[in-house]
């Protein structure tokens, strides 16, 4: 009997048996291998700022940038008074200060929504001042059209339980110095019966109860004319 494998006819001659390996080409794996490690190479080397697993890159980075933008030196404070308000914020922040706000000179609560309409009456640091850019710089501001005031003009303290003086101050101030909860009534003064709509230009000519009267919860009421105007 003959050792040779019987191969039925169609099929290959190592299908009777174990299929043959195939040799790998490592030469071929490891030429493949050496490429990968070089284009990483290459790639780190053009991108030096790419974080590690620990993003230390990037936090270094963001802080670099935070100190450029708030500073942290110091710097002499430039004179504001007369400038335009949308014009001293910006002159401010060329200088490196970005902590910025303003405030009603008039002492009338008054909102600066569009800065250009408005100018710089008074400044917290005075000009000339050597201080840290981090300084927040407060302008006290009126409208270009009105007078600054000697000294700013500060809003009415917290009513309490006594009733204050509002005579000359804005309704609406005077409004948030009472109790949240008062019942307020504001009429015009001048017998017009205008309605007191935006109340920061309203100033009051009389209240009711008077100066000097305890509050329990009582109403209040206002007789008041616009800001410029006389009261009776």
């Amino acid at each position: 009997m003959s050792n040779s494998v019987f191969t039925p006819p169609g099929l290959p001659s190592w299908a009777a048996g174990p299929r043959p390996r195939k040799r790998r080409d490592w030469r071929f794996i490891g030429t493949v291998t050496a490429g990968v490690l070089v284009i990483g190479g290459l790639v780190s080397a053009c991108n030096p700022n790419t974080t590690g697993g620990d993003g230390s890159s990037t936090a270094t980075a963001t802080a670099a940038s935070g100190n450029a933008k708030t500073g942290g030196s110091t710097k002499t404070v430039p004179e504001f008074v007369g400038m335009g308000l949308q014009s001293a914020q910006d002159a401010a922040q060329k200088q490196g200060f970005y902590s910025l706000k303003s405030h009603d000179a008039l002492g009338r609560d008054r909102h600066q929504i569009l800065d250009r309409d408005w100018k710089v009456c008074s400044q917290n640091v005075k000009a000339g001042t050597t201080t840290s850019t981090d300084t927040e710089l407060d302008f006290g501001a009126a409208k270009l059209d009105e007078t600054c005031p000697a000294k700013d003009q500060s809003a009415p303290a917290q009513a309490g339980n006594t009733m204050p003086d509002f005579k000359g101050k804005s309704v609406n101030t005077a409004r948030d110095a009472l109790d949240s909860g008062t019942s307020i009534t504001a009429k015009d003064a001048s017998g017009k019966g205008r309605y007191v709509l935006v109340e920061s230009n309203w100033q009051v000519c009389s209240q009711k109860p008077s100066a000097g009267t305890k509050l329990s919860g009582q109403p209040v009421e206002f007789s008041a004319v616009k800001f410029g105007e006389s009261c009776p």
